[in-house]
């Protein structure tokens, strides 16, 4: 079959990982990454399934404006290539683990050393001196370590504004006086490893069957004032018949959950086998499973592109949960220019901490205000209830050897902090 090169860019071998030529091609309808290794030979993989006039903005975003591509992956921390600003710092506090999944990006369960609370505390003051002061606890998982109260305390000392913790939710479930601990610390909110609504996904991406630990953990955090951010790892032919039906969960169970994050699966971390194409689904794919599965309750329409990354890295929608489920879309027209301003990381970092912690005094006069059968309701009580039940639907595609485009890296607003890097 005949391909069209639509975009020239540099990736990296996934074999030895040196920085290889690369290009973005058309063929039948979907965009493949094409790259040669003078030692290991050629790789093309999927990227883009689909290519229509829904996403024709998002596919013809403006060319990296360097002349020569960043050093990846040799280069970083010291590299002046970079486009964007952090956004999200993420700070790996553990490689422990209580789970053994199948399939983890962080490859969690190592034997690392934990790194103390007072060398964490000094690594906040260093993100919050260059200007980052939004962090995201990582790991491993997190909520191994039993001083993570006081780490969560430390980053607050140190100046952090909003403090996201990624986690599985086994010890949220089981010990809800821990997770108010956390609460009462200065945690902004959770982010929730969440792949479905039935057991059979969490056996086969997870090693155990976890649906009704996920659902405990989500109740515990709304006891303890916490907002959820559900986050699904969508592999095909496991859970992406179940997008609906995990926004639809979600929804149902606002204002504690406050959205749902999709991250289709990258292979790098730890995975079971190389991937094939059939492997991956790519963001086109999710987006119209979105609305088949919602029947139409979330459209294609109601999605923009990245508004602080590239726009190939992912999409999201924001909208206000009304009574009776239903949905108040917020989204604003995109902006290709304001998404590329130089605040973006900045007003991207407001919207994410404003949408996605609770509002308790919303919450509390929220109660009422607004009825099932209200269907013009007085603006004051349509504010509270777009700050009270506030909700987003988004998702970001990870990068892996395979799929790499250092063009898109650029303008990349997640970083990892390590080693005062």
């Amino acid at each position: 079959m005949e391909y069209t090169m639509i975009g020239k860019t540099a990736s990296v071998c996934p074999v030895c990982l040196r920085q290889v030529a690369a290009e973005r091609v058309l063929r039948g309808g979907d965009v493949f990454l094409r790259k040669t290794c003078a030692e290991h030979g050629d790789f093309e993989t999927v990227l883009w399934r689909g290519v229509d006039d829904a996403f024709s903005n998002w596919l013809n975003a403006p060319q990296n404006e360097k002349d020569a591509p960043p050093q990846c992956p040799s280069g970083c921390a010291d590299c002046d290539s970079h486009q964007n600003s952090t956004c999200c710092a993420l700070v790996e506090i553990t490689s422990r683990c209580n789970l053994r999944c199948p399939i983890c990006f962080a490859d969690a369960g190592g034997g690392a050393p934990d790194p103390s609370v007072a060398e964490l505390e000094n690594a906040f003051r260093e993100l919050v001196d260059g200007g980052n002061t939004f962090v995201q606890l990582s790991g491993g998982e997190p909520t191994v370590r039993d001083d993570l109260p006081e780490i969560i305390a430390a980053a607050r000392r140190a100046g952090v504004e909003t403090v996201q913790l990624n986690s599985n939710g086994r010890r949220l479930a089981r010990e809800p006086e821990f997770t108010q601990a956390l609460a009462n610390a200065g945690l902004s909110f959770v982010f929730l490893q969440f792949d479905g609504v039935t057991d059979d996904v969490y056996t086969t991406l997870r090693g155990e069957a976890l649906f009704e630990e996920k659902r405990r953990a989500i109740e515990v955090c709304g006891g303890a004032g916490l907002g959820v951010t559900l986050v699904p790892t969508l592999v095909p032919g496991v859970n992406d018949g179940q997008i609906g039906a995990i926004l639809d969960f979600a929804v149902s169970n606002s204002p504690v959950v406050r959205g749902v994050h999709f991250q289709p699966v990258s292979y790098f971390g730890r995975y079971p086998q190389p991937p094939r194409d059939a492997d991956r689904i790519t963001l086109p794919e999710v987006l119209r499973a979105i609305e088949l599965q919602t029947q139409g309750k979330f459209k294609l329409k109601d999605f923009n592109p990245s508004s602080c990354d590239h726009p190939r890295c992912g999409f999201h929608g924001d909208f206000a949960v009304l009574p009776k489920g239903k949905l108040l879309k917020l989204t604003k027209k995109y902006d290709a220019a304001a998404a590329c301003c130089d605040d973006a990381h900045l007003k991207n970092r407001a919207f994410v901490a404003r949408r996605w912690t609770r509002d308790a005094e919303a919450e509390r006069s929220d109660e009422n205000s607004i009825t099932e059968n209200d269907d013009k309701p007085e603006l004051s009580a349509f504010l509270r209830r777009v700050k009270s039940h506030g909700f987003t639907v988004s998702a970001m595609a990870f990068q892996d050897a395979y799929t790499l485009d250092l063009e898109r890296l650029t303008r990349c607003s997640l970083s990892v902090f390590r080693d005062g890097k």
